[in-house]
């Protein structure tokens, strides 16, 4: 499975996502805003996921921003920087 694809899952489950299926999600999608819509109560459930799945801490809310553009660049971030 790719990683694109892994994070999809985890998202939609994450966040209870029950009207949105892995497909309609495009991995250059904004996440935020006009994509997804997803807040930053969602933002803060993402930043968890980061930590506990992948061994990443975001201490800076303007990294997350950055990061959480598309899942094409959260994919690659966590290919950066991935501990776990």
């Amino acid at each position: 499975m790719s990683l694109q694809l892994e994070l999809k899952e985890k998202i939609i489950e994450l966040l209870n996502l029950e009207d949105i299926a892995v497909e309609d999600i495009d991995n250059s999608d904004a996440l935020f805003g006009d994509g997804l819509g997803l807040d930053s109560i969602d933002a803060l459930e993402l930043i968890v996921m980061l930590d506990k799945d992948y061994g990443i801490k975001l201490t800076n809310p303007n990294d997350g921003k950055a990061i959480f553009q598309s899942i094409d660049v959260l994919a690659n971030y966590i290919k950066t920087h991935r501990t776990k």
